[in-house]
């Protein structure tokens, strides 16, 4: 593994003089308890038997985050891609998508926000009076199925209280950045608890356009609200109401010819989503047996994704088409979810086992208008319908081995439909499970092994010219082995979580393409066309190593390849005539952007009364941007502060990312023609849009 800065600050934490830092300090920085709520059972983080990063909301504010992309660093072996305003596109373990244009796409990484499914949708994972962040690594094929392939994230934001609190934020930095923000939380009856909580964030962007002139053409304009209603209906029952809103309305201007952060387009694209959605949960104790848990959600979506395809205005020779190209998308989504679980009396086989038995019903409607300049109006139709039945088990022997069982069988059914005469439909059975043997190795010491079967529905090729053969592609299966050590030490000042995974993908979903001379452009399609390994290890510790200073770790390395992976490649001369084939084989190749190390890590130290100070860095090494071609994002190490002050109500913070400026890469392409092939003399052979720069911001909190 390479060295980087960050090893240098992981190797000398411990070496701290504490003893020099304990006479300055009189305020404590303490570890939280941290639950899971993504699973049947809220659960510790500490007792799950698999690998789940939570990040709560003490870290979301140190590193004065807005967005999901910005907070991914603190799970191990998770990346992202943009392409866009923000990274919508999530990588767990290697496995994940980069990427949609035309053709559907059933992700690899689901998102949920407050129950609801957003899967795909991530320009509103904005992060405002956000509890928690979980991020589930490995296959969820007994909650969640389909879209969890390679696992899921779930957002969480802030529960109504019974007492009467609230708070104001407002922040203001670099870049003409400022954001401002409301919460309020109480009673409204004796037994009827409510939240509400808006935010608005805009900045002009890290972006100048040269040729208009201007400096926002890929600005930032967020604005969101939640509200929330917790309503106690009897001692053994409760519902609870969740609505959110989101307006997201950032411009879309981010690749250049020379790979730099000033942009020569005359038609800036935009980068929006309008939603709104609920989620309705009804839970009830029927009886000391058992517990009857339900949630219905529905989300109306609106999006708009634009680019100018060129990149360039007219006053520069054209370098594949002058192109604006617009992607107009409704997305519907409504979702029904009933379980049974067992209460402590309602056990199976002697008092040692407890249950979950569910349904859950989904529907989901995508329509896509593409208007592009010089091309016929393109309209398609994908209606998704599943139903799905799961049971799981768990079996204590005795109170220290475990024995936990699930599986899941889903219905999915894709109705596809276009205006150029494809239609096609594709109806298939899915099944999903896990079993997993977790035990107490000692106290404080729990261990597990387990195996994970996941699934990714297969799916139809939009392109009209795809042959036959092509016009459909298959299910992808995801088989995960994990063995996990979960630890407690010190006095539980010292908190451990590792895992070591090994993954079999088979029926790999890949993106292949071929270049159109009509219309100067590449069409994609999707084939099951490879097999794949990935594996590695995730590691993440928290130390209070005094009472004044917390140590954080987050570890991973992974080796993602393709075993067995090849495609015909055509090859053209200078006037783009076809003039044969090759055979690229990519077996033995790593999968695309899947970095073979990631690294965080953060210390927190209350040096004076009212006063803390956190460092953090981040590296994460080189990895490929796509399947297709062998260009690569760089290698990188970025350093974050923050200065706090805490005063009674009153917080103030400095904050600061990308300390360094440090050049990062979150997508990226090869030349024209994806690679060698490309005959042009100017190809460069790598274009990427950069990530965030040297971002400065001032922040004020009051809480009443």
């Amino acid at each position: 593994m390479k060295k980087t800065p960050l090893s240098l600050l992981v190797l000398l934490a411990p070496l701290t003089p504490l003893s020099a830092l304990e006479a300055l300090a009189t305020d404590d920085v303490t570890l939280s308890t941290q639950t899971v709520q993504a699973d049947f059972r809220k659960t510790d983080v500490q007792q799950i038997p698999e690998a789940v990063t939570l990040v709560g909301s003490e870290q979301i504010e140190a590193r004065s985050a807005q967005h999901l992309e910005q907070i991914l660093s603190f799970a191990p072996n998770v990346n992202f891609a943009s392409g866009a305003s923000r990274g919508r596109y999530y990588q767990i373990r290697g496995i994940g998508e980069r990427s949609q244009f035309v053709d559907p796409v059933n992700p690899s990484v689901g998102l949920v926000i407050d129950g609801i499914d957003m899967t795909g949708l991530g320009a509103a994972a904005t992060l405002f009076d956000v509890q928690q962040v979980e991020i589930l690594r490995g296959p969820q094929g007994t909650r969640f199925g389909a879209n969890a392939l390679a696992g899921m994230i779930n957002i969480r934001s802030n529960d109504p209280m019974q007492n009467s609190e609230g708070y104001i934020s407002a922040k203001a930095g670099n870049y003409s950045s400022y954001g401002l923000g409301a919460a309020l939380s109480g009673s409204l009856s004796d037994n009827l608890q409510g939240r509400i909580a808006v935010h608005g964030f805009e900045s002009d962007g890290y972006i100048d356009n040269e040729f208009l002139n201007r400096d926002d053409t890929n600005n930032q304009d967020e604005k969101i609200a939640r509200g929330k209603l917790h309503w106690q209906l009897s001692e053994r029952s409760e519902l609870n109401l969740t609505y959110l809103y989101a307006d997201i309305d950032n411009g879309y201007d981010a690749f250049t010819l020379d790979n730099s952060r000033t942009t020569l387009s005359d038609e800036p694209g935009r980068d929006s989503q309008d939603t709104n959605a609920f989620a309705l949960a009804y839970n009830r104790d029927l009886n000391s047996a058992v517990r009857f848990e339900s949630e219905i959600t529905g989300s109306w979506n609106k999006a708009e994704y634009s680019y100018d395809e060129d990149w360039v205005s007219d006053a520069y020779p054209p370098k594949w088409g002058t192109a604006f190209d617009q992607y107009l998308r409704t997305f519907d989504r409504s979702s029904a979810d009933f379980r049974f679980l067992s209460a402590p009396q309602g056990r199976l086989f002697s008092d040692t086992t407890d249950w979950v038995a569910g349904i859950y019903y989904m529907s989901r409607d995508e329509e896509l208008v593409r208007n592009r300049t010089g091309d016929a109006q393109y309209r398609s139709d994908l209606n998704v319908n599943s139903v799905s039945v799961y049971s799981e088990l768990s079996t204590a022997f005795n109170s220290d081995w475990t024995l936990t069982y699930g599986v899941r069988a889903e219905q999915w059914k894709n109705d596809f439909s276009a205006n150029d005469a494809v239609q096609d439909t594709t109806d298939e059975t899915l099944f999903g499970g896990k079993i997993t043997l977790e035990t107490l190795l000692a106290q404080n010491h729990l261990g597990y092994v387990s195996l994970a079967r996941g699934y990714k529905p297969g799916g139809i090729n939009t392109d009209p010219d795809v042959s036959p053969e092509n016009r459909t592609f298959d299910t992808e299966f995801n088989n995960t082995a994990e063995l996990g050590l979960k630890s407690s030490l010190d006095n539980d000042a010292l908190k451990t979580r590792l895992a070591v995974f090994y993954i079999q993908r088979k029926n790999q979903q890949v993106k292949s393409s071929y270049f159109d001379q009509s219309s100067v452009s590449f069409m994609d399609y999707l084939a099951n066309a490879a097999e794949g390994k990935n594996y590695g290890l995730d590691l993440e510790s928290q130390w209070q190593l005094s009472d004044a200073l917390l140590w954080d770790l987050s570890l991973g390395y992974l080796h993602a390849e393709f075993s067995d992976y090849s495609y015909e490649q055509n090859v053209y001369d200078a006037s783009w005539n076809i003039v044969g084939s090759t055979t690229v084989d990519k077996s033995g190749r790593a999968q695309a952007h899947a970095p073979e190390y990631s690294l965080a890590t953060a210390l927190t130290y209350a040096f004076a009364e009212h006063f803390s100070v956190r460092v953090e860095s981040e590296a994460k090494d080189e990895f490929y941007f796509s399947d297709s071609h062998d260009e690569k994002a760089r290698a990188s190490v970025l350093w974050h502060a923050r200065l706090s002050y805490q005063q009674g109500p009153l917080d103030l913070a400095l904050a600061g990312r990308n300390l360094t400026n440090r050049e990062t890469d979150i997508r990226g392409f090869g030349g024209f023609n994806n690679d060698a092939n490309d005959p042009s003399p100017d190809n460069v052979g790598r274009y990427a849009q950069l990530g965030e720069p040297r971002l400065v911001m001032l922040e004020a909190k009051y809480s009443f």
